[in-house]
Order: C-alpha cells, then structure tokens, then sequence
C-alpha cells in the first residue's frame, strides 16, 4: 500500500479552490503549513495574514489558491476523506463475507491515525486532529445546503453510502442503515473529541475501546 499510495492523488472538486495547491510548490507549502497553524491556534484565530507570516509569502498570494478559510478547511476535510475512503476501499475490496467485510470497514475508520511519510507535505495524523475539532464547522453554517448542491460533501457522504451498502448487505431488513452509519461516523469524531476535552463522559480514556465499542454496537443494532 505505501508504494501505491506514493503516486496516489485524490480528484477535489475545483470549485474549492481558485488554483490547485497540489500543482505548485507554493501551493503544497499552503497545505501543509495551513495544517499545522489550524492545530496549533484553532480554526477561529486563523487567518490567510498568519498564514502568509508563516511561509514568508504575501496574503495576496494564499488569495490565489483559496477564496477564503471555508473552503480551505472544506478541501482539507475533502482530502482527509479521500485519504480514508481509499484506505476502506483498498482493505475491503477482497472481502466476499458481509460481516467481515464490514467490521474490517469499522477497524479502519476508528483506528488511530499515524502521518503516512509517502504524502510528503500533508501530515494525516495533524489533519486527523484537525477534523475530530473542526469538521463539523464546515458544515454547521446557513450555506450548506448550496454548498450541498456544489458537490462540497460528497466524499464524505461517499464513504457513509459506502457503510450503508455493508450494513445493509450484513442484513437487508435492517431498517435504519443510513442513520446507523452516519451516526458511526460522527460518533467516531466525537468521541476522539470527548477523549481530548470531556474524558468524564467516554470510555476512551480508560482505553483505545473506539473499534470495540462501535463493532459491538453494529452487531447488535444487526442481529
């Protein structure tokens, strides 16, 4: 996998970006250093000025790959889900068992995140804290539904159909495959949430119980 992943780039889509960061130098330098200013101060205190600080380039210029923060957090989380979505796909496409299929699905999405050195200008374990504090701001805002209609999610949504299509093949009569999974997924990135900042309220704390608790959940709501 990590000679495969060495020439792996991911399709965003365009209307995300005024210029493909992944087609300059300058552009990968905005990725990867946008990461690690976004886990150190927050999504809020960033800004395209400290970014530009920290590069040693103009504002202007990060204006040239990105139109604003939303949407550079968007292809970031866009990346991110594409980085995961073909993790899934490569560990389970041999699968012919529903049910193992679908529990290998479950160790790959809650297992912990470690930087892959093959993407030499993207850190997936930052990126990983990133998403666990900061996703749902890319869509908890008055313009989803247009940014719904422009294709922003569709990664994301890919990979919740794609956990649909696993439980529902582990028991067709299941009636609430699509809350299920949608609730798996989102349940993951909060409880690694609760884990950092709430660890009264999860058992993360005690241990790594993530890919435990979610496949002990899954059989049963199955059974």
């Amino acid at each position: 996998m990590d000679k495969i992943i060495q020439n792996l780039q991911f399709t965003i889509n365009d209307k995300l970006f005024v210029k493909d960061p992944e087609t300059s130098s300058l552009g990968k330098k905005i990725l990867q250093n946008s990461i690690t200013l976004i886990d150190e101060i927050g999504f809020e205190a960033f800004t395209f000025k400290k970014l530009g600080e920290q590069i040693g380039s103009n504002e202007s210029s990060i204006y040239r790959y990105f139109e604003n923060k939303h949407k550079l957090l968007i292809y970031l989380s866009t990346w991110y889900w594409s980085w995961v979505e073909y993790q899934l796909v490569f560990s389970t496409m041999g699968i012919k068992n529903p049910e193992e299929k679908l529990n290998e699905a479950l160790k790959i999405i809650t297992k912990k995140v470690e930087n892959d050195k093959n993407t030499t200008y993207i850190d997936e374990a930052i990126l990983h804290r990133i998403i666990t504090a900061e996703y749902t701001k890319t869509f908890l805002t008055k313009d989803v539904d247009a940014e719904n209609k422009e294709g922003y999610f569709v990664v994301y949504k890919r990979i919740i159909v794609r956990l649909i299509e696993m439980i529902e093949a582990v028991n067709p009569n299941y009636n609430y495959s699509k809350s299920l999974a949608s609730s798996v997924v989102e349940g993951i990135l909060h409880q690694r949430y609760l884990k950092e900042h709430f660890t009264s309220i999860t058992n993360l704390t005690e241990k790594d119980c993530l890919f435990e608790f979610y496949s002990d959940l899954v059989k049963k709501a199955l059974q």
